[in-house]
């Protein structure tokens, strides 16, 4: 910044000193021209010679403009000088070639002149032919202008230029050293509350109010501390359900089998308690296989066979496993006579799905209830609902329902062999074909789920597919 306030410093000092030098110059030959035509004038008039008539016209000049006004012969001698004609240097020989050359030619002499003066005081020179004799004795007029104005105007707009300078270097020193220091201080800031972000504190975060970039780093950085701190949070969640979800099974057929062997059992009895270890036993195989599904699902390993299949035999399939449940409620199901509804999936991951949901309606419908099927085809979107009649679910609930071992309050009570991890795993399933699975539910009359697919999920984009 300091090199272009030097240079545009150098470059408009220069360019006004040349004008303000060029309108001196012009105020100059102003007044020779003034000068000479006066003189010419009183010579018509009073019949007078060329210096008589010169020296009355200087002496009105003189005290009106303060210029030096000498009268010269086409030899540079002074025949009238400003003060003594004794006192007055002739010009100099090579000056007064010049002179003679530019009045032949233009009819005047104009310029700035060091040839018989101090090269540091410059003189301003006019010339001009008052009278031309043909005997050589021609008289020329030169008015001489001081420079010192021109080097007071030069100082002066040194001097006004500097303090704005130093003015404008000051301003900006100012702003940009508040502007570092507010970098600074923010990044000092971006670095606290980062180290706390890495040491597992996600109390603060880092303001977003920062000019440029930082602002947009800051606000992404905080995004991901706070989906790390949502995954702590959900890795904390899931290793202590999974550690109660253990627990439980191991405690039972740890009594169990201890009671059996040091005979507190009865051998009477010892079947019927074999049969409830065996059943804990099944439990933990599903639970440990949930959980390996659910890591493959998340570590992106799981591969699905997609090929054609028919959604509506595959749901009349996983309705008739639980046909003695549905006889024991004594439940209505409709719409299973559908036209049969055609997709490309994975069967066997589908029917999981599937199953998972018509086990969920079948274990939450009330007594004399309905089972409900939907088979519909919107835009090449896929539609399978599954609607159960019964106490549905809260706002709150809906939210959550998805979630990894989560079972609504009423849940708790009704199903005490779930895991809560079947409707996680279908959402995971649905997605892995590009799809949604969406819950709509009025608490106390209904709940329905419906898995929403594109037609061919291989040439199909999650991001696309729209929920119907």
């Amino acid at each position: 910044m300091t090199a272009s306030i030097i240079a545009i410093g150098v470059a408009m000092i220069t360019f006004c000193s040349v004008l303000y030098k060029q309108a001196k110059l012009d105020e100059l030959e102003n007044w020779g021209d003034l000068f000479v035509s006066s003189v010419n004038r009183e010579m018509e008039q009073t019949n007078d010679d060329v210096i008589t008539a010169a020296e009355r016209v200087k002496r009105s000049f003189n005290a009106k403009i303060g210029t030096r006004i000498v009268i010269y012969d086409s030899s540079g001698k002074c025949l009238l000088g400003d003060t003594n004609d004794s006192e007055e240097k002739p010009l100099s020989s090579s000056l007064m070639s010049r002179l003679s050359e530019a009045v032949m030619t233009d009819g005047y002499f104009i310029n700035l002149e060091t040839d018989g003066f101090a090269a540091s005081e410059p003189q301003m020179i006019y010339g001009c032919l008052i009278k031309n004799s043909s005997d050589a004795n021609s008289v020329y007029a030169v008015l001489y202008g001081d420079t010192a104005g021109i080097n007071q105007f030069t100082i002066y707009l040194i001097a006004v230029y500097l303090a704005a300078s130093i003015i404008l270097i000051g301003a900006y020193y100012f702003a940009m050293n508040s502007m570092t220091m507010r970098g600074v201080r923010s990044e000092n800031e971006m670095m606290r509350i980062s180290s706390q972000f890495a040491k597992g504190d996600f109390s603060e975060q880092i303001p977003t109010d920062l000019g440029g970039n930082m602002g947009e780093i800051a606000a992404c950085v905080n995004a991901i501390a706070a989906n790390v701190e949502k995954s702590e949070e959900t890795s904390k969640t899931f290793i202590a359900n999974v550690s109660h979800e253990l627990r439980t099974p191991i405690t039972t057929i740890g009594g169990f089998v201890n009671g059996i062997l040091d005979g507190t059992i009865k051998k009477s009895r010892q079947q019927e308690y074999l049969i409830i270890v065996s059943n804990e036993i099944k439990r933990l195989r599903i639970l440990i296989s949930s959980m390996l599904n659910m890591t493959r699902f998340e570590s992106g390993t799981m591969k699905p066979n997609f090929k054609e299949t028919n959604l509506t035999d595959l749901v009349i399939q996983v309705v008739l496993m639980f046909e003695k449940r549905i006889e024991e409620k004594h439940l209505n199901v409709e719409e299973l006579d559908s036209n049969r509804l055609m997709a490309i999936v994975d069967a066997d991951l589908m029917q999981q799905v599937i199953y998972n949901l018509v086990e969920n309606a079948v274990k939450f419908v009330n007594d004399g209830g309905t089972l409900s099927f939907r088979f519909e085809k919107k835009d090449d979107i896929c539609i399978v609902g599954i609607k159960n009649t019964g106490e549905g679910l809260k706002n709150d609930e809906i939210q959550q329902v998805f979630d990894r071992f989560y079972k609504t309050d009423s849940s708790r009570g009704k199903d005490t062999t779930g895991l809560g991890l079947g409707l996680s795993i279908s959402r995971k399933i649905v997605h892995l074909h590009n799809g949604h699975i969406v819950v709509k539910s009025v608490y106390g009359e209904y709940t329905e789920f419906q898995i929403q697919i594109p037609e061919n999920p291989e040439t199909a984009d999650l991001q696309d597919s729209p929920k119907v």
